[in-house]
């Protein structure tokens, strides 16, 4: 397991400035004046920073991008990072500074020095997010720790609220991304379902539903994806109870451990990457440990549909008929079009059960997202403006972009078919949009929903904005906001 790098919050005291170990990071705006930190590393080193920030590199030195000052005489400290930023810096500026503090520190103890500035703990948060490595599955000698992160400003005791609410949600993204960056033999349904079952140890209530009680339930379409796997196909309900009587708010996620297409079976190049295709019940996983460790004042209720999709003579073929929960048969035209057939299946589950105030579904759901979006935003379906806007709104605020997408009739009637209920694919055009009506069908009359298509943000080949190359654990953060700005308010 990944564990975040060590943070704490600290008073300023400029006497010990000069016996820091590490790396120190100093925060300067464009016009290149000095606070009092600043100050300080400038006066023991002699001049050397007023120098630089005097200096032509400085003026080519954009927003966000930092320089180093490495073996500063006059300090026991290995370099200074001199950041450009803002006295008051948007959230998105402030965080890009951290990621750029933290690229450039390595694995060194980093102190801050941040004064009485704005956006302090959103620096912090750019640099524990990049500060991630997933290493559970290399041998040799193991990496050096992380050195521990250090926030010295001027009112600490005002800020320990929402820091420790950042560490929180901190650890939940790192727990999406190691669940994410796990290969399949490795994260197999079985496993998968133990490591939830161990957040009981935060105060969530775990359940596992085994294949026995899935067939009890009717769960025909989410069965039919996992029956050529040896993997035995799970439901795990966690539940996180903090608030009053209220019925619980719903997230879902999409948990396909490994996705070879089925018989509809994907080229072989690329497939390796198919790890990820249970990138939205990681998320939800995240999210559930995030408002455990933090003791969130609501009610949730997160349910991920575990499986494996596999070809073998046991496997779902193309034409085959399955009946989901709701009782809608469904047509399977293509066995790789998987995603929504776990997912119809969890979120009726979820209706029936809990009749939760509103529902939200993550899942690396279609290709055809990453056509229309790219790798810069999730795509956003949703029947209620109102819950939309709400987490539009609340991934903006954290930085994780996300750009709704239409529904409509239209686009449903792609997915009629000659023999059952409904198909599960509607062919090429509007790919994701077909999907999302596809998962729209399974949403009761007046409840709120949103499907999220990660498809495109969950696992990227190159670094994200907040995270190296793999996993990024993109939702996890916005999700805690959301339930924070809308269930706890």
């Amino acid at each position: 397991m990944t564990r975040p790098a060590a943070f704490s919050l600290a008073e300023t005291d400029l006497d010990t400035v000069a016996s820091t170990e590490g790396r120190i990071a100093v925060l300067v705006d464009a016009d290149g004046k000095l606070d009092p930190g600043a100050r300080r590393v400038n006066r023991q080193t002699k001049g050397a920073l007023a120098r630089f920030v005097e200096s032509e590199a400085w003026g080519k030195i954009e927003a966000g991008q930092v320089r180093e000052l490495a073996w500063p005489v006059g300090l026991a400290a290995q370099g200074v990072i001199v950041a450009r930023l803002a006295t008051r810096p948007t959230p998105a500026e402030a965080r890009e500074t951290g990621v750029a503090i933290a690229k450039a520190a390595g694995r060194e103890a980093i102190t801050i020095l941040g004064g009485s500035r704005r956006g302090l703990l959103r620096v912090v948060e750019g640099v524990l997010l990049r500060r991630y490595d997933y290493a559970d599955l290399k041998s040799g000698d193991p990496a050096p720790d992380l050195g521990a992160v250090t926030l010295m400003c001027a009112k600490p005791d005002e800020l320990r609220p929402a820091a420790d609410d950042l560490s929180a949600a901190i650890e939940g993204v790192f727990f999406a991304r190691d669940l994410v960056n796990a290969p399949a033999n490795v994260l197999t349904t079985t496993s998968y379902a133990e490591r939830l079952a161990a957040l009981a140890e935060y105060g969530l209530e775990v359940e596992v539903l085994e294949e026995d009680k899935l067939a009890e339930l009717g769960m025909g379409a989410l069965l039919a994806v996992g029956q050529g796997s040896d993997s035995p196909s799970k439901v795990v309900v966690m539940r996180w109870s903090g608030g009053g009587e209220e019925q619980p708010f719903a997230l879902l996620g999409k948990g396909v451990v490994f996705d070879t297409g089925g018989i509809s079976l994907k080229p072989a190049a690329g497939m390796e990457g198919m790890t990820m295709d249970m990138g939205g019940s990681a998320v939800v996983a995240g999210v559930m440990k995030t408002l455990a460790l933090r003791k969130a004042k609501a009610n949730v209720v997160g349910i991920v549909g575990l499986v494996e999709n596999m070809p073998s003579g046991g496997a779902t073929r193309p034409g085959d008929v399955v009946t989901s929960m709701k009782g809608d048969t469904i047509e399977v035209i293509n066995t790789d079009a998987e995603g929504r057939l776990v997912l119809c299946d969890i979120m009726w589950y979820a209706q029936d059960r809990f009749q939760p105030t509103g529902m939200i579904d993550l899942a690396t759901l279609t290709g055809a997202i990453i056509i229309g979006l790219g790798h810069e935003n999730a795509g956003v379906f949703s029947n209620d403006d109102s819950l939309c806007g709400q987490l539009l709104g609340a991934a903006e605020a954290e930085g994780e972009g996300a750009w709704r997408m239409p529904l409509g009739k239209a686009y449903a009637d792609q997915l009629k078919s000659r023999i059952a209920d409904v198909k599960n694919v509607g062919g090429r055009p509007a790919g994701s949009i077909t999907a999302a009506e596809f998962l729209h069908r399974f949403v009761k009359d007046g409840l709120p929903w949103c499907h999220i298509d990660i498809a495109g943000v969950a696992s990227t080949d190159g670094d994200s904005p907040y995270a190296p190359k793999g996993a990024s654990g993109w939702g996890v953060r916005a999700l805690d906001r959301l339930v924070r700005d809308t269930l706890e308010g």
